[in-house]
């Protein structure tokens, strides 16, 4: 067997589903063909008279299937430190939102941003992104909330992956709250949304998004959104139960949601629900450490009901301004509980879940993409054990060291 690239003599945590825990091979090789993992396991079961165009010698260090975030919002214009300082000072997130605040402040930017302006400024966060290992991630739109701008905010997604060598995933987040235009006519925005935007997305987007809280959509609005995106063959994710229990985890479990994402208030019932949908809980310790939150996702209920979970940074300019994978990874062991075998999972296997692409990317098994994170250590806790290190040594993408 002839591989395009060959590494030899490293530590793999494969976490593939046929290997428990996270499927730890010592003295590992993996084999890319054609930018895919053509051979993945110890290397002493290489199979016999194998050559390489190029061989790379690990020297025990840790491989681990490319990262991926699978919950952000990097495509905006602006900022909002003025806001941060202003929940420095007391203000709640409410009532930053109430006098013009929060994510209408960034629509009024976004919308004003060209396309080109709006691809510059997310490839700077991917950048960061990447040098932490990340070979793919999800971006919604959602600050542009009319028809023009939605469409404007997925090109500049799409267009990222022009740019990088990473692989991109978008969502519709049209119904993300409503825009100042539409604060006294709900119905014509959720009809909107529906009627024009969802349609209008086909081809740019991969799934559609909603927000199910208080000040934003209710879940008879998220119903109708969930709906069009059906009939237009779309999967759905959904923004659940974060700052009011509202149901929003069993909502996103009765359309079969790839993820229902936050869920700092999900209960018994939406628990159990994700979990027979096979629904990913998509935990977010960025926004609730921003916002100073006091309630949190309820992992051990997440475990016993046996929900798969994810880790993301949720990086928007408002409630988690996080461009960092591995502290979103150490925020998820130390605020919320997770081990760091579940944290890993939740940036790897489980995140490629989120996103509706476990049959590409995630674990190290032969046929998928070949996307690997080399690391200058040898434990996989390692990874989210570190504050302000980043230990990786080399990313690779579809085959190809970048």
């Amino acid at each position: 067997m002839h591989f395009d690239r060959l590494w030899l003599g490293g530590r793999l945590a494969t976490l593939s589903p046929a290997r428990e825990g996270l499927g730890l091979i010592e003295d590992g090789a993996v084999g890319a063909v054609d930018g895919r993992i053509a051979f993945a396991g110890p290397a002493s079961e290489l199979p016999a008279g194998w050559t390489a165009g190029e061989t790379i010698a690990l020297d025990g260090r840790l491989v681990t299937p490319g990262l991926i975030d699978c919950h952000t919002h990097l495509v905006f214009a602006g900022d909002r430190a003025d806001e941060f300082e202003m929940r420095l000072r007391g203000e709640t997130y409410e009532t930053i939102a109430a006098a013009g605040g929060g994510i209408v402040s960034t629509v009024a930017k976004t919308r004003a941003a060209s396309e080109a302006e709006l691809v510059e400024g997310a490839l700077d966060r991917l950048d960061r992104l990447m040098a932490e290992g990340v070979t793919a991630i999800e971006v919604k739109s959602g600050y542009g909330l009319d028809l023009e701008s939605e469409l404007k905010m997925l090109r500049a997604a799409r267009a990222l992956e022009t740019r990088r060598p990473v692989s991109v995933a978008t969502s519709l987040l049209a119904a993300h709250t409503l825009p100042p235009e539409h604060r006294d006519s709900r119905d014509a925005y959720v009809a909107k949304v529906v009627e024009e935007i969802i349609p209008a997305a086909v081809g740019l987007a991969d799934a559609v998004d909603a927000f199910c809280e208080t000040n934003a959509f209710t879940p008879a609005e998220v119903r109708r959104v969930f709906e069009a995106a059906r009939a237009h063959g779309l999967p759905v994710r959904l923004h659940a139960d974060q700052r009011t229990a509202g149901g929003g985890a069993s909502l996103a479990a009765e359309y079969g949601a790839l993820s229902a994402d936050h869920l700092e208030r999900t209960d018994v019932a939406g628990a159990r629900a994700l979990a027979a949908a096979g629904t990913v809980a998509v935990l977010l310790p960025g926004a609730y450490y921003a916002l100073r939150d006091e309630e949190k996702p309820p992992v051990a209920l997440f475990r016993a009901a046996g929900v798969r979970m994810a880790v993301a940074t949720d990086c928007n300019p408002g409630s988690s301004p996080l461009t960092s994978i591995l502290t979103a990874l150490n925020m998820a062991v130390i605020l919320f509980g997770l081990t760091g075998d579940e944290a890993l999972a939740g940036v790897t296997r489980e995140a490629a879940r989120a996103i509706g692409r476990a049959d590409e990317m995630g674990t190290l098994e032969v046929g998928k993409a070949c996307n690997l994170a080399i690391w200058d250590a040898t434990r996989p806790v390692e990874l989210a054990y570190w504050l302000g290190r980043n230990p990786l040594h080399s990313r690779v993408y579809l085959g190809e060291l970048t």
